[in-house]
């Protein structure tokens, strides 16, 4: 298990135009779009590859393509925000839901939804949610894919806490975890700052 966080200068400029309070619904979600995509190929980077034969214009020969199924599990609904960065460059990717939201008072997460496709036991999956802040979500999340038979799994995720990705790694220690940009913390409320705002309400434009 390993903790990425992804130092690339293109991700850390449309991350900071992510952060800007001031940008409108359209450009959040295509920057989040694009940050996703771009640590996707990171998230990647040791995925298997097989032989396959192709006729180009000159010639058959042998080249190389995916030999491992993929899906992508957004956790809802904020995770929603990522499949398209992922589907970009792994478009026979299946796409499974799981719904899971933070309770304000107790602070612990609320399962209401779960469609996951067939096999997907068979799959690497690649979990993803813009923001890891207590971690409750993401843990909920890796043990209902455990349970369903998943064995490999790679959470991906904008920004993080430091106390998110600790219980992440205490609980689940065989799971990577690629992270656009360690932030500093949880605050009194547990949001992470600096943070850049409830991102399920940025991206579909709810507050």
């Amino acid at each position: 298990m390993s903790v990425i966080e992804i130092n690339h200068p293109l991700v850390q400029h449309k991350l900071t135009l992510l952060r800007n309070k001031d940008a409108e619904t359209k450009l959040f979600r295509e920057t989040l779009t694009e940050i996703t995509g771009l640590m996707t190929y990171e998230a990647t980077k040791d995925f298997k590859l097989k032989d396959t034969e192709v006729e180009t214009p000159i010639m058959k020969t042998t080249a190389k393509i995916l030999a491992d199924k993929v899906a992508v599990v957004p956790i809802l609904r904020a995770g929603l925000g990522m499949v398209e960065g992922v589907t970009t460059f792994i478009p026979t990717a299946k796409i499974g839901h799981i719904g899971v939201y933070r309770d304000e008072e107790t602070l612990q997460p609320v399962y209401y939804y779960c469609k996951l496709p067939e096999n997907i036991a068979e799959m690497k999956v690649l979990l993803v949610d813009p923001m890891l802040a207590t971690g409750g979500s993401a843990i909920y999340s890796i043990d209902y894919l455990k349970e369903a038979g998943v064995k490999d799994i790679s959470f991906m995720c904008i920004i993080a806490a430091p106390e998110g990705i600790a219980k992440v790694i205490e609980k689940h220690p065989d799971v990577d975890i690629f992270v656009g940009k360690m932030d500093q913390g949880l605050d009194e409320n547990s949001y992470i700052y600096p943070g850049l705002g409830d991102c399920g309400d940025r991206i579909f434009g709810t507050k």
